[in-house]
């Protein structure tokens, strides 16, 4: 896992996602809509918002996805590898579960753009947040494509860094085949460091590390 930096909120983030979720959780307790919507009103469900089951919370956040595609370049904010069929569709992950905190159900600064393989194996778990982590902490072996934690680690972060290796399951045999060739295609096959940051960050930084980039690259 690299630092990933929070991307501006999108100017129609509020009226598409955020009021309408916000609005719902409103009808869904009993209490008037913040705005108007076309359709039947919602049956109140609960007495308070946090009572409400994570289940029936409307998935306005899915609007958003394209959002987060663009601004975070497809990358798993999880994995770091682009969107593909190894990793999974794209979905948006809550990092603080919807089922833990109702107010940041439809908050942008909540969302991670997640392969829907690794939002699946975070689920309602916590592992470290993209947004606070420091390049670094994860290292790579580039003997198996291994993601270890810097050896200069000390307790308790470096148990976290390990608990969220093994909670994301980030050494999946699939995931290392796709450093190894996304690493082979740049050290062997020719393809360039521009295109191997865009769709492998951490093994582009990892392989800076180990001071294995090609002559002209840096």
């Amino acid at each position: 896992m690299i630092h990933v930096a929070l991307a501006a909120k999108p100017s129609d983030f509020d009226s598409k996602v955020r009021l309408p979720g916000l609005s719902a959780l409103a009808e869904l307790v009993g209490e008037p809509p913040l705005n108007k919507r076309p359709g039947p009103k919602r049956t109140p469900i609960a007495k308070r918002r946090e009572e409400i089951p994570a289940k029936e919370l409307p998935d306005f956040w899915t609007l958003a996805l394209h959002d987060l595609m663009s601004a975070y370049h497809e990358v798993c904010a999880y994995c770091c590898i682009r969107i593909e069929r190894t990793t999974g569709a794209a979905s948006v992950d809550h990092m603080v579960a919807k089922s833990r905190q109702w107010d940041r159900v439809y908050e942008w600064d909540n969302y991670r753009l997640a392969s829907s393989r690794m939002n699946s194996r975070k689920n309602i778990h916590e592992v470290l947040d993209p947004f606070d982590i420091e390049n670094g902490w994860f290292h790579l072996e580039l003997f198996g494509y291994q993601v270890i934690p810097n050896p200069s680690l000390r307790d308790p972060l470096r148990q976290q860094v390990i608990d969220t290796i093994v909670r994301l399951g980030l050494n999946d045999p699939g995931l290392r085949k796709a450093r190894e060739r996304y690493a082979k295609r740049y050290l062997e096959v020719g393809d360039s460091f521009k295109s191997l940051m865009e769709d492998c960050p951490f093994v582009a930084m990892e392989l800076r590390r180990h001071g294995r980039l090609l002559a002209g690259d840096r």
